[in-house]
């Protein structure tokens, strides 16, 4: 990202049931379903014109902060958040033992 390039900022569109980061008419989302005491990551989007600045793993990072701050169980679906997570195994105690062995064998 350049000096001049707006600071991503990322909301939690509930609406919508996904997070958003908008950056010049351009909109990534990290989508989810929400049920009792658990979040589900169903897929991460970013337009080609936003790769390649760390937009997704700052989506990634905020919905996993949300989760861990309401205490919801994380099943990450998504390929990149499951990712995410095996690189930041921090937030590897948000996901069930099940989910967990399941994430590390993959």
């Amino acid at each position: 990202m350049s000096t001049t390039d707006p600071v991503p900022i990322v909301t939690n569109n509930r609406d919508e049931h996904r997070y958003e980061v908008k950056i010049n008419e351009q909109l990534a989302v990290l989508t989810y379903k929400q049920q009792a005491g658990r979040i589900v990551f169903l897929h991460t989007g970013v337009p080609p014109a936003l790769e390649g600045r760390g937009i997704a793993s700052q989506l990634a990072s905020f919905a996993l902060e949300n989760a861990l701050a309401q205490h919801l169980t994380v099943v990450p679906l998504c390929p990149f958040v499951a990712s995410y997570i095996r690189r930041h195994q921090e937030y590897l105690p948000l996901l069930t033992e099940a989910e967990q062995a399941r994430l590390l064998e993959g």
